[in-house]
This record gives C-alpha cells, structure tokens and sequence, in this order.
C-alpha cells in the first residue's frame, strides 16, 4: 500500500521518524545500495559522523571565500566571449570541481576532454537517482549506470584512492602532518574503513554518490533559481534589488528552492507498524510517500499565494525559508549550508554572511548580464517525472 503525506505540519513531522527507513532509492539501488542516504540506524549515524568531519561550517566558509570565486570566473569566461551557455550544462561545469574537492576524486588535467568525461559519467549516476521515476527501459539503464560506475572506478576512483592511501602511510610514517593529508571524504572512509565495515565497492559508490549529490541536486536548484530571478528582473526596481542586496537576491533563491525542491517527493518504509494521523497501520511492505512540492505551497503555513515566487512572505516562527526541500532528521540533506547558506537574521552583516554557492553563482550570472535566450526556450526533461529542466539556453 502506498499512503501520502501532503500537508506541511505532518511531513515535517514524518521526516523525524527514526522508525522510518528511507525508501525514495531503492529502485536504483545498483548506485545507492548502501551510500549514506540509504542507511538506517546505528549504521547510518556512524557514517554520517565520520562525514561530517568533511562538511563543517568552517569548510563552507573557506571554500565560498577561497576556492569557489575563483573556480565560478574560471568557468563561466570561455562562455562570455561566446556570449551564450546552456545553463544547465554550464551548471554541471561549475559545481564539478566543487564536488571533486569534497568527495575527494582528483582531476590532474582538468582538460576539456576530462571534463566531458566525467560530466557524463555524473549526467549517468543521476539516472541511479531519479531511476524510481524514470520513463523507459529500466533495465537498459541500469546496465548503462553500471557500465559507467565501472568507467569511473578505473580512470578516476582507484588513482584518487591510492593517492591517499599513500598520504595516510606517510602520515603514519610520520613523514608528514595531518594538515597535509587530503580533506574530503574518501580520505575519512579510507581512515574509518576497518571501524565502518566498509568494502570497497561500499566507498567506491560512496564517492560516486558524493560526486552526484553535490552537484546533481544543485544544478536543478540553480536552473530554477535562475528561471524565477528572470521572471522577477523584468521589474526595474527588483533588478535593482537583486543586484545591489545579496541577502534579498539570498532570499529569493530560498523562495526558488521552496518551490522546486530538487526531489518532489520523499519516501520512507516503516521498519516496525506504524500509525498514521488518521488511523492506518502501515507495515514494512508499505511505502509513506510525504509530497514535498505540496507540502512546501501549504497555504496554512505560507499563505494563499503559496504557489507564488515571493521572497517577503511572512512565515511562522521555526519554518525556514525553504520548506522542507532539504529534509528534516535523520536524512536532512547534510551539505544544506553549502547549497543555501546561512539563514540571514534581521541584524546580519553583508559583507560577513555566508550566502551558499547557489546564490553566489545566481549573483555572477546576473552581473554579467545572463538573460534567457528568447529564440531558443527552455525545455523541460520528459524523462522523468521529476521537475527538472533538461536544456535553458542564455545569452550574455
């Protein structure tokens, strides 16, 4: 039996419930079986620990000042002197390194033809993600993710594994210092396989998940993101605001977000009988669908222009701007701060606040005067019930 959830009070609530097992990957489980986000229990609070030492606050900060500037111009000038870009595709560019850094994967060409490589062995691990909801064969894509996985072991995750298996030995040695050693997570699951019982296929497609997450999830975000901040421009005094205030062009991109979560839904089984608000017992066998797109345009939360993009809604007390579009408990998405940011406070500072790489990015695009390209529209992705965009051509 499949029962939904569509109000926002009793999905935020579904979400905390530890005797609720994740449910929404199951399907592409030749990708997902076993990663973090498909845990349960002791299981997947001892992993998420050891992850968590990666995707600290302090991280997100250093990256945002430190790294991800500089990667954002690196990328986005080849398509200024063209004048155009797929957003889309221009957004797989610019969260690739991103995600290289902090799933730990080296890239030592960084080439263009490396680049491509990779960008479709990632566009090939999101259809792991979305394989519940695809449209088609399958089966004929469940072979071309493994035959991508086992691309991806052989030219990217066993060079990336053994470079720092040779810095954890040497730090050992004591031949270096611990702050010498690589930062990101294989290298946590390489020090913690024996305490995590991991294989190594477990941290191969532990990786290869990180890979995907950070930059898959995100880059529908961002495309949204963009979509509304150009409905939005077509007012002068809004295109003054969103490029002279980054906290209300911060809010607007919350506002996008709560709109488009990058899953529509999320899914749990009950681990042991479970009792819904209205008497049903559900069990193992049954799935609880909680509707996210419905729950985050609840108009008892949100209010009768639910369904709107309006980044000055008054909200209740304890209902961050974003709805539930990155969970709640257990499996709140871990890397939320580094796609969103800090939730700016009345008294927060500009120029100190951490604005979250989606924001950032929007902010560049917009300074260098990205609009939609009106002979070519977007397009939505029929491939999937999912509310994705598969192509958005921009001029500059």
């Amino acid at each position: 039996m499949s029962y939904t959830i569509s109000d926002f009070k009793t999905a935020g609530e579904t979400l905390r419930v530890n005797d609720l097992r994740q449910a929404l990957y199951d399907a592409g489980a030749i990708l997902m079986d076993k990663v973090l986000v498909n845990l349960h229990g002791k299981e997947h609070q001892m992993r998420r620990k050891v992850e968590a030492k990666i995707l600290r606050p302090n991280f997100y900060r250093w990256y945002e000042t430190e790294v991800f500037k500089k990667t954002l111009d690196e990328t986005i000038t080849p398509y200024l002197k063209e004048g155009k870009a797929d957003l889309v595709d221009l957004s797989y560019r610019i969260l690739l390194n991103l995600t290289a850094d902090f799933s730990g994967i080296d890239r030592p060409n960084k080439s263009v033809a490396e680049t491509e490589r990779i960008l479709s062995m990632l566009r090939t691990f999101g259809k792991a993600a979305t394989l519940g909801q695809a449209k088609g064969d399958k089966d004929a894509i469940s072979n071309e993710i493994n035959d991508s996985i086992e691309a991806f072991n052989v030219e990217f995750y066993k060079p990336s594994k053994q470079k720092r298996l040779e810095y954890l030995n040497r730090f050992k040695l004591g031949e270096i210092s611990e702050r010498d050693v690589p930062k990101d997570v294989l290298t946590e699951l390489l020090k913690n396989q024996g305490k995590l019982g991991l294989s190594d296929d477990i941290i191969l497609k532990e990786t290869a998940f990180y890979l995907l997450a950070g930059a898959f999830t995100s880059i529908h975000t961002l495309t949204h993101a963009m979509h509304e901040l150009f409905e939005r421009v077509k007012d002068p005094t809004q295109e003054n605001r969103l490029m002279n205030e980054p906290i209300y062009l911060q809010r607007c991109i919350h506002e996008s977000m709560r709109l488009h979560p990058s899953s529509p839904t999320a899914m749990r089984r009950p681990t042991c009988p479970y009792q819904t608000n209205d008497g049903k017992t559900l069990n193992n066998s049954d799935t609880l669908v909680i509707n996210l797109m419905e729950a985050n345009r609840d108009v008892s939360v949100f209010g009768l222009d639910a369904k709107e993009h309006n980044p000055e809604r008054n909200l209740p007390s304890g209902v961050p701007p974003y709805g539930l579009s990155f969970g709640k408990g257990m499996h709140a998405c871990i890397g939320v701060n580094l796609a969103a940011g800090i939730i700016p406070k009345k008294d927060t500072d500009p120029l100190t606040h951490q604005y979250g790489i989606i924001t950032l990015t929007a902010k560049k695009l917009l300074e260098y005067g990205a609009v939609p390209n009106k002979n070519k529209p977007g397009v939505v992705d029929r491939s999937t019930v999912r509310n994705n965009w598969s192509s958005y051509p921009i001029l500059f």
